[in-house]
């Protein structure tokens, strides 16, 4: 699918389990991506009997111009309201993201200690890359740079996210990194982080200092050694899938 063209949100009812009980999962993509990224995960625990819901972000899913006027409280606004509505219908909820949708799941985690668990996949709270220590002041001088997208291992295999990167949403995303680094000891639920071995967008100094901030004791970090930064459609994509599911049931189950 172009990534000019507007991608749609993913939604499943599900279906209570043998308790009687209905768990939901909510998943978030991540910049300049679309849902189209989480599909594949959404729809592998819809099978499961989860409730599902996969925002469209604001700014994203149509043309990189839609996302210069949208920042950090836009796309948390937007995880906040689908979190109420999935909240509403069902008895628990886990979140889960990738890349900035991790980001976005820790904040909604730090301001909600119902969430039952944490799945993430290459999160990211900051970055030893010198050259986006210019963003804030590039800003103000160009609209946009290249894209590193596609930082898929599999051949043949896109994500779509968008081919230029705004700035001024970047450096939005950027200035929010401290304050959910801050809020990390607020965090108690249980917690499972997926890192790629090789990513060419996230550094590993972010997963060290979730893991390190976070105050819950149910912590586990699962490397990817087959997958570069999308991992939700990489190589290891199915141990993803298999290992979050295992650990969403054990969360959820009273």
């Amino acid at each position: 699918m172009p990534p000019d063209v507007l991608v749609p949100p993913y939604s499943a009812e599900g279906r209570p389990g043998p308790d009687g009980r209905r768990v939901g999962v909510l998943l978030s993509h991540g910049f300049t991506g679309s849902p189209r990224s989480m599909q594949p995960w959404g729809e592998d625990l819809a099978a499961r009997g989860y409730a599902v819901e996969v925002p469209r972000l604001p700014g994203h899913g149509t043309t990189w111009q839609d996302m210069t006027t949208t920042g950090w409280e836009d796309w948390l606004g937007e995880l906040e309201r689908v979190y109420a509505g999935l909240l509403a219908r069902v008895d628990t909820v886990v979140v889960g993201g990738l890349s900035m949708g991790g980001t976005l799941a820790l904040a909604l985690a730090a301001r909600h200690p119902e969430i039952a668990g944490l799945a993430l996949v290459n999160p990211a709270v900051a970055s030893t890359n010198k050259q986006l220590l210019a963003v804030p002041v590039l800003k103000h001088v160009v609209r946009s740079m290249p894209a590193i997208g596609d930082d898929i291992k599999k051949p043949g295999v896109v994500e779509n996210a968008y081919p230029r990167t705004p700035l001024r949403p970047l450096a939005s995303m950027m200035a929010a990194w401290k304050g959910v680094r801050d809020d990390l000891p607020r965090i108690t639920c249980p917690l499972l982080l997926f890192r790629s071995l090789e990513d060419h967008v996230v550094d590993p100094s972010s997963a060290r200092i979730i893991l390190g901030g976070v105050s819950s004791r149910d912590v586990h970090e699962r490397v990817l050694a087959d997958s570069y930064h999308v991992a939700t459609l990489d190589n290891d994509a199915p141990t993803i899938f298999e290992e979050s599911a295992a650990f969403i049931e054990r969360v959820t189950t009273r």
